[in-house]
């Protein structure tokens, strides 16, 4: 597990290699392999023998994070705070062998396992594409508990190190060296340790700062005026971003407060209290459940069809060059892949290519690519006004305007010049997949892939089956899906597929709410507090109030006689018809939309006034708006849209923003407890109307019946 090799200049190199595992993880297994191994360097300094240490890996990766099965399990508050204490003694020990310690980071560190390499006196990183360093464990509701938080105070100081913290980023290389994350990077594995070896030789061992008297944290700490007056200037901007619904977030900022003002063991043992709540707390179990299990069991194919070989695309057509083709393009580029982008002339094809330019020079920028890399990338992608260009792709993808003869006309140019292997997919949000396809030569390998806006930044992709899709056209996207790095969940290719067709209902839930009296900026500023990223009037004005209303309608034509009209719908008409209010894009919604300024249409204030009486739980207000999704999510499960718990979860947190810290739409219930749950919709739909029955499929988890 620990290699031990020491050379002539007395300089040791411990390399870890875990048996049977991929990467290095750490656990009780490597901390009790450690301890020997540290009292062995501590006694051959005692002798004189000892000039320094190099910590390396024999993995890809460095160290990755802590055993999260560990923590997901783990419900005796006394166990998890011993075992922070514990990982922050042997981190301790790491850190004071009597001789300067280097980690030798060959591969990615994250979390618990960049953590071992803040307990060293040096950190170099490998500068390659692949490396990556952090401590994210923000998104999975934790913090780090290993004394992360306060070494990376001491090191750059509470501003600084906030945002690190906080942002759940997995710094690249460059990235990682100019936030101060690691000291300096090297080019290879070669030149990584003779870098450690030269920094120990020039070296001799220091005490950390927050072991030297008279040392200070960077910026000084919560006791002092400008301090504090940063700490309260953090604090409002994390309560306006996340509404106290993050209490990771909130810890970190809690741990850097109160552990500035103490000394370093102190401030750890603060840390350990703070990890300990939030380990136990159903916010990180939820999250831990979707970001990791869920996660992790989709990327492992998931529903993906079984029995093809695994699809892998060299080249791939795009015909549109808008924002959302642009955004397909880049997220391909990057990942390897041939792209050529087609419009109806080459000028506007060229307009589509300045924004992939525009996308990359971005990331030249942040550092996330270098300038040839960015040279490279765009000479990947060529832009056409003729379909003839799509022979030797291996996938086309139409992200054409939302209109059924547009993209059936768009379709039967490209569908010519594909060969018989490629297969052809539509970026549709609303026309149903079985219908577009009949545009198609080969309707068993047409597809919808339905990626969503902006389209290199949201992790979800829609994949959906029509009722001439063939599996192996299935299992194909899928594959394509995970080549660029997207999540896929399938789905049925029924009304409004899945995400759109749930994310209405906090829509519909809102609009209905102002019909019956609730001021507009109390619907908004409640939704937002529920953990939802936009008040639901925000969101229908952004798709537009006609694609809002045309979902509704397509359920009116699916559920024929047994359908019963949401109360939104009148509001809807009157704002369409008679009053031209159609959304973002006209300037004019439930919003008003003025150059640079935004707000709500004061109009809304006497169309929908607010009644005398009217009763404002805030309570029942915020899990209306959640029950609703929640809902008919499940009425999705049960009409088969998506076939699994773990799509559905991970579709709603991706695919429109329902709140992590919930677990997605389907843990929800769990995290609600069920029988509560029902019991609490069978008020709802007593006071506010049928929609708030609970399907079967929900009904049969409850312990009891409840009818």
């Amino acid at each position: 597990m620990i290699h031990y090799k020491k050379d002539t200049d007395h300089i040791v190199t411990l390399t870890l290699d875990m048996a049977g595992r991929t990467s290095n993880v750490i656990n009780h297994e490597i901390r009790e392999a450690f301890i020997p191994v540290l009292r062995h360097l501590q006694e051959e300094k005692k002798k004189g023998l000892l000039r320094g240490v190099i910590l390396t890996s024999n993995k890809k990766s460095f160290l990755a994070g802590g055993d999260l099965e560990y923590l997901y399990q783990a419900s005796d508050p006394v166990e998890i705070f011993n075992f922070a204490e514990d990982m922050k003694a042997f981190f301790r020990e790491l850190e004071r062998p009597g001789v300067p310690v280097v980690a030798a980071m060959n591969g990615s560190a994250i979390g618990s396992g960049f953590e071992v390499a803040l307990a060293c006196h040096h950190r170099i990183g490998i500068n390659k594409s692949y490396a990556r360093f952090g401590l994210p464990e923000v998104e999975l509701g934790l913090i780090p508990g290993g004394g992360g938080i306060v070494r990376l105070m001491w090191l750059l100081g509470i501003e600084k190190a906030f945002p690190i913290l906080t942002s759940a980023k997995w710094y690249n290389p460059e990235e990682a060296l100019r936030a101060g994350l690691v000291d300096e990077l090297a080019d290879d594995r070669k030149d990584l340790l003779c870098k450690a070896k030269e920094w120990l030789l020039q070296n001799q061992e220091k005490r950390r700062p927050w072991d030297q008297p008279g040392q200070s944290i960077p910026g000084g700490s919560a006791k002092e005026q400008k301090t504090a007056k940063i700490i309260r200037r953090l604090a409002a901007q994390l309560a306006a971003a996340t509404h106290n619904n993050h209490p990771a977030k909130q810890a970190v900022l809690n741990v850097l407060a109160d552990g500035s003002k103490v000394d370093f063991e102190t401030a750890c043992r603060i840390e350990s209290r703070y990890y300990t709540d939030l380990v136990l707390s159903k916010e990180s179990k939820n999250m831990i459940k979707a970001f990791w299990f869920d996660l992790n069991k989709i990327k492992n194919g998931l529903g993906r069809p079984k029995g093809f070989g695994k699809f892998r695309p060299k080249k791939i057509g795009i015909i549109g060059a808008g924002m959302m083709g642009s955004g397909i393009a880049y997220s391909a580029l990057l990942n390897g892949l041939d792209v050529i982008m087609k419009d109806v002339s080459i000028p506007i094809a060229n307009r589509g290519k300045d924004l992939v330019l525009q996308k990359l020079d971005t990331a030249v920028a942040k550092g996330l690519l270098q300038e040839q890399q960015k040279s490279i990338l765009i000479n990947r992608l060529k832009t056409t006004d003729h379909s003839k260009e799509f022979e030797t792709c291996d996938l086309v993808i139409e992200a054409v305007f939302e209109n059924k003869m547009v993209k059936e006309k768009v379709t039967r140019e490209a569908a010519q010049y594909l060969d018989e292997y490629a297969i052809f997919a539509t970026n549709t949000v609303s026309i149903p997949i079985t219908e577009l396809s009949n545009a198609a030569l080969r309707p068993d390998s047409y597809v919808g892939l339905h990626f969503f806006h902006p389209a290199d930044e949201v992790p979800l992709v829609e994949i959906v089956k029509g009722e001439k899709t063939a599996d192996e056209t299935i299992a194909r996207a899928f594959d394509f899906v995970r080549g660029i790095d997207k999540v896929p969940i399938i789905v049925k290719d029924d009304w409004g597929f899945y995400a759109a067709r749930v994310n209405n209902t906090y829509i519909l839930e809102g609009i209905t709410m102002l019909q019956e009296g609730y001021p507009a900026a109390l619907i908004e500023n409640l939704g937002r507090q529920s953990g939802m990223p936009k008040g639901p009037l925000e969101l229908a004005d952004e798709l537009g109030l006609n694609l809002v209303i045309r979902y509704e309608k397509q359920a009116a034509a699916h559920y024929g006689p047994k359908y019963i009209q949401h109360p939104a719908v009148k509001v809807l008409e009157d704002m369409i018809n008679e009053h031209n209010r159609l959304g973002a894009r006209k300037k004019q919604g439930f919003y008003e939309y003025q150059e640079e300024e935004v707000f709500l249409w004061p109009a809304l204030g006497e169309l929908y006034a607010s009644k005398m009486g009217l009763e404002v739980d805030r309570v029942t207000i915020q899990e209306r708006l959640l029950f609703a999704q929640v809902i008919e999510a499940f009425w999705c499960r049960q009409e088969k849209v998506l076939i699994s718990e773990e799509a559905a979860n991970l579709g709603s947190i991706y695919g429109w923003g329902f709140p992590s810290g919930k677990g997605g739409v389907i843990q929800y219930v769990n995290d609600y407890g069920v029988q509560a749950f029902l019991e609490q919709c069978q008020v709802f739909q007593k006071k506010f109307g049928q929609r708030f029955q609970a399907p079967k499929l929900l009904r049969k988890m409850a312990p009891l019946d409840v009818t």
